[in-house]
């Protein structure tokens, strides 16, 4: 999750579902607070997590340098400022647990999926 995420959808997250690994930037290896977007992307590539995110205005700028650097990213998912915390929880259980390991890779997904 970025850093700039409510803390209580990691929170939540955690609470709701344990099996489901969650990490913060800026806690322990992760990359540390105010970590350049680009950085975070080489992160996500390198350890296989998808970036949670509400950052809609350069995050695409960011995935199209990434891609034509020709590296990749497991997924980014951006949370829907029109829904609630819980709602966008919801829908990131459910992609959690009803998704493919690669079915997002590359690509920025706007919530709701469902």
């Amino acid at each position: 999750m970025d850093e700039n995420v409510d803390p209580v959808y990691a929170q939540q997250l955690r609470r709701r579902e344990p099996d489901i690994s969650i990490r913060v930037v800026g806690e322990p290896d992760t990359p540390a607070k105010s970590t350049l977007d680009p950085e975070i992307l080489n992160w996500c590539e390198d350890t296989g997590f998808i970036l949670v995110t509400n950052n809609r205005t350069s995050m695409p700028v960011h995935l199209r340098d990434h891609i034509a650097q020709n590296r990749h990213v497991p997924g980014i998912f951006i949370l829907n400022a029109n829904m609630s915390i819980g709602e966008n929880i919801n829908e990131l259980i459910i992609i959690a647990k009803g998704s493919f390991y690669d079915e997002y890779q590359d690509q920025i997904i706007h919530l709701p999926l469902t």
